[in-house]
């Protein structure tokens, strides 16, 4: 065994990491009361481990959860919001008009907002399956330009009023909170890049406004109670009328091409045809923030932020007051950011915290030590902090950030100032560079070569404080086949037969301090991927270890996107894309056409989850 292996090998085993309460900072509480102490899940703490015997994996076409609880079908792709709106028809799979009063497809990250006894839930509509939504074309494509308006419809988010009737959650139809923002919606462009020429275009000569956001993936929260959502994928919706245009380095840094992903938005809006509309990239690859609770309230674009395939937003506060924000680029060989506000939140006073600050790129060490670098003017010698904010990985590329196996969903405990970020798979570790020409060699964080598997790294800042430039670090799980290999490609001491995933995708600690798992990986259930059976839902103690199985998702789906109830009682998760390969018919049984959804998930004798 390598020098190296034996270092990995003794991350992995955890057992420092584990005993050492002086780097955990376990048992003891980081904020002071009334401090935010976790954005995506809750503030309350100190309840007991969500106790439950652990399911075993499978390929059924349903939901399977562990023995005492129970699931209920909230809402799914096609559902009208309004009662203006008939029942989602199979047959036509609707139109452009019904999808704009409808709730989005492919639902990811989400979060439920509470108001005088209202129920608000926001929900990401990420993508559509071309292939469901247009199977009833000859192509299993969009083949008009309302097809191509429909699909556009279906993107963006959905805000729903939902209430309990007899222990059943229900959306409230015509709710003056329900409302769908699109690729189309007015959106106000703030921060450092507000009004550079960058951002100048032609429906918008001032740069100081966006029409849409879309592919929305992960998503955050803040105090003063918005809600975050995150742009990832938007470079599959943009393509050239023009064959001989050159698409220059920074497009391409950002995975722009000639041809889009099959969307064909191009044909029906200019703003997507990268040879006349070049800038219009530009104003994509942010984080959206919304008032779920203002329904005529204008969305904003946060630049401050950066710009990058952003899979979620997890927010929490400093001890001395900082708004700080994680946020992981989901792309191989990309990077972890953090967000540091200059000014202080107070008493809900939210001000400009999310429009002026200093953004971060993380360094892993091999020593177990870290710090956040700052992409500044001085350390990346770009022209100006407008320039880092739209283009963010050539910034962090600048400063010699560590590039890591694709940054998905990242959370902060409740409990500890501990914070995890699911790295779900990586398969050019050690075999290609990033998009940027970046080396991603084997590293302390990325300890596989082409990673098939991913894992959990995660971090306690200096000083138990989120504005701190340093940290340790150590990998939580290193997700592995032990039915399958004898190497690192088993995994950590902490997975075994009984509880194996891939890809760990979203993450949220509870509000006792467990993190839950939600995998997006494959399902063949073959080969490496032997016994793994559907995507799947998993709690894991940060304190021992302990990884079991709570919920395994229908046929070709992804789990993503959690949120409880006020009273912690219901927990909301998502499914998405079900039957994305034609072999599923989730929700409605055999012979229905597969619809993403969000479930709600009980004891069945009440009580609390997380």
């Amino acid at each position: 065994m390598s020098d190296f292996n034996k270092i990995v090998e003794k991350l992995i085993s955890r057992r420092e990491f584990i005993t050492s309460s002086t780097f955990l900072g376990l048992n003891s509480f980081v904020f002071s009361s009334g401090a935010l102490l976790s954005t995506a899940c809750s503030e309350t703490v100190g309840r007991d481990y969500v106790n439950f015997k652990p399911i075993a994996s499978n390929t059924s076409d349903s939901i399977s959860l562990a023995e005492g609880f129970n699931w209920n079908l909230l809402v799914s792709w096609g559902d009208p919001l309004w009662s203006s709106e008939k029942k989602f028809n199979e047959e036509t799979r609707g139109s452009e008009t019904t999808q704009r009063k409808s709730f989005g497809d492919n639902n990811d990250g989400m979060a439920l907002f509470s108001k005088d006894g209202h129920n608000i839930l926001a929900v990401n509509n990420e993508y559509t399956d071309l292939s469901t939504m247009f199977g009833n074309n000859s192509s299993n494509k969009p083949e008009t330009k309302d097809d191509v308006f429909k699909a556009m419809a279906a993107h963006g988010i959905s805000i729903i009023e939902i209430r309990l009737e007899k222990g059943k959650w229900v959306v409230v139809k015509d709710s003056k909170f329900n409302r769908r923002i699109f690729p189309d919606t007015l959106i106000d462009i703030t921060g450092p890049a507000r009004g550079h020429d960058l951002l100048i275009t032609k429906s918008d000569p001032n740069g100081t406004s966006s029409l849409g956001t879309w592919n929305n993936c992960g998503n955050g929260r803040t105090p003063w109670g918005t809600y975050l959502t995150c742009e990832e994928n938007f470079n599959g919706y943009f393509s050239s009328s023009d064959k001989n245009f050159q698409i220059p380095p920074e497009m391409k840094r950002y995975g722009i091409k000639a041809k889009d992903w099959g969307y064909k938005w191009a044909t029906v809006d200019d703003r997507f045809d990268i040879s006349k509309n070049p800038n219009e990239v530009n104003k994509a690859g942010y984080i959206v923030e919304i008032d779920p609770l203002k329904p005529h309230s204008k969305p904003r674009k946060l630049t401050a932020l950066g710009r990058f395939k952003h899979e979620n937003a997890e927010l929490v506060i400093s001890k001395n007051g900082e708004v700080v924000v994680y946020m992981g680029d989901d792309a191989k060989g990309e990077f972890l950011y953090r967000y540091v506000s200059n000014g202080k939140y107070s008493n809900g006073d939210r001000a400009d915290l999310l429009e002026n600050g200093k953004m971060y790129a993380a360094r892993f060490n091999e020593n177990n030590t870290g710090e956040w670098l700052e992409l500044s003017t001085k350390t990346t010698g770009m022209s100006s902090q407008a320039e880092i904010c739209v283009f963010t990985r050539q910034a962090a590329s600048l400063v010699g950030a560590t590039t890591m196996d694709r940054p998905e969903w990242v959370s902060s405990s409740p409990v500890t100032s501990e914070v995890c970020c699911c790295l779900t798979n990586n398969k050019n570790r050690g075999k290609k560079p990033n998009s940027g020409g970046d080396a991603t060699p084997i590293n302390g964080p990325n300890p596989r070569k082409g990673n098939n598997y991913g894992q959990i790294v995660r971090w306690i800042p200096d000083n138990q404080d989120h504005a701190s430039n340093k940290f340790k670090w150590d990998l939580f799980v290193l997700v592995g086949n032990p039915k399958v290999h004898s190497d690192l490609r088993a995994g950590s001491k902490n997975i075994n037969k009984e509880n194996i995933f891939n890809s760990p995708d979203g993450l949220c600690f509870d509000s006792n301090g467990f993190l839950w798992i939600q995998t997006d990986g494959r399902y063949s259930n073959r080969g490496d991927y032997e016994g793994m059976g559907n995507n799947q839902m998993l709690l894991g103690n940060p304190q021992t270890g302990e990884i079991k199985r709570f919920m395994v998702g229908p046929r070709e789906c992804e789990v993503t996107g959690i949120t409880w109830s006020e009273d912690k009682r219901t927990l909301f998760v998502g499914i998405q894309h079900p039957g994305e390969r034609g072999n599923s018919h989730f929700p409605g049984g055999r012979y229905s056409l597969p619809r993403s959804s969000v479930i709600t998930i009980q004891k069945n004798d009440g009580s609390i989850i997380g």
